[in-house]
């Protein structure tokens, strides 16, 4: 197991990296304010993974309870999180009790989002199942719900009280899955890291093998990239929007189409084409970056091109984004490659540009 600190004053928390985690109940304890955590996970993760979580929790002597939401990011919605809010008043779980989330992103963001708010605030846990919120959502403090007009329109920066990625779990990850979260590691490459770009380059094809060895140091050089970040801002006033690499893009995609036709790491896969196809075009970047770039995500397998969505939809979606600025969209674009920036410096029609250049006509 390796750990990586996470250094936010009082909310300061750790990362645990490696495998078996999940029967490693010892972790736990010394973050929790009572003996008793609820845990919420998702119809597709608890028949393979919540019983050995409880199993370990109960030996600790730590009474468990458990919420089972529906799964999909459809289900990323007021309605969800009800359900949470209505099993843990049920259950007379209180504000010291502790919230723990067992799944992927959407798991994670909303038991997050929950936690913030029930009681005004409770202690949480998060043990990502997927490799996209190991690497990305479930650290960082990001919580939400998705509304029908933008994902991640509601939520809250609230901190969990630790993380614990168990490796193991990825050996059930279905491919597709596996594809769309190599895609925010290859993220973390392009946007301040070329170092571990040129590793992923070269070693992408141990990733796909899913050899554990390679995961685990991708995850943690993730890992270590994003808490770098948070530790500098944490509130997502300057520097953290560039871990948003391809996501107005790619958030326009998943609204646009149906939030769960398209996974998170696909869109955002097609949303940094399109940042690159726009930094290109600024000026910023050459035709071999762009190359570059594509013949990667290619060989991770995921899309390179947007779906046959018009584009006024896309900038009519774009405008609800979160970094959008006295009616300016502000994208994460490439000042060059390994290092991003963030400008609204790009006018409708070039944004229009890059995105037709990247969409599939019929």
């Amino acid at each position: 197991m390796e750990t990586l600190n996470v250094a936010l004053g009082e909310r300061t928390y750790s990362i645990h990296v490696g495998q078996g985690l999940l029967e490693q109940s010892e972790l736990l304890l010394p973050i929790l304010r009572q003996p008793k955590v609820a845990i919420v996970s998702n119809t597709s993760i608890a028949p393979l993974y919540l019983q050995r979580l409880v199993s370990s929790l109960k030996k600790a002597d730590i009474e468990t309870s458990t919420i089972i939401l529906p799964d999909g990011e459809c289900y990323k919605n007021w309605e969800t999180l009800n359900l949470i809010f209505d099993q843990l008043l049920a259950g007379h779980c209180e504000r010291s009790t502790t919230l723990m989330a067992l799944g992927g992103g959407v798991v994670g963001d909303i038991t997050g989002f929950a936690a913030a708010c029930y009681q005004r605030g409770m202690p949480f846990v998060q043990v990502p199942t997927t490799l996209l919120s190991q690497v990305d959502s479930s650290v960082g403090g990001k919580t939400a719900i998705n509304h029908p007009h933008g994902k991640n329109m509601i939520g809250a920066f609230y901190q969990p009280k630790l993380v614990l990625s168990d490796t193991d779990v990825l050996n059930t990850l279905p491919e597709r899955e596996l594809r769309s979260g190599l895609v925010e590691v290859i993220k973390y490459g392009l946007i301040r890291d070329l170092p571990f770009l040129v590793w992923l380059e070269d070693h992408l094809e141990r990733l796909l093998k899913r050899e554990p060895a390679a995961l685990e140091y991708a995850i943690l050089r993730s890992c270590q990239n994003k808490a770098d970040v948070v530790m500098a801002d944490e509130h997502e006033n300057g520097e953290r929007a560039l871990l948003n690499l391809g996501h107005t893009f790619g958030h326009a995609i998943e609204s646009g189409m149906g939030y769960g036709q398209w996974l998170h790491g696909e869109a955002v896969a097609v949303g940094t084409m399109m940042a690159a196809e726009l930094s290109q075009r600024l000026g910023w970047i050459s035709a071999s970056d762009v190359v570059r770039i594509k013949q990667l995500l290619e060989r991770v397998g995921v899309p390179v091109t947007g779906p046959a969505m018009a584009t006024e939809k896309y900038l009519q979606l774009m405008q609800n984004d979160k970094k959008v600025q006295d009616g300016r969209i502000r994208l994460v674009l490439f000042k060059q490659v390994g290092q991003a920036m963030l400008s609204a410096m790009a006018t409708p029609t070039e944004i229009a540009g890059a995105i037709e250049a990247n969409t599939r006509h019929v």
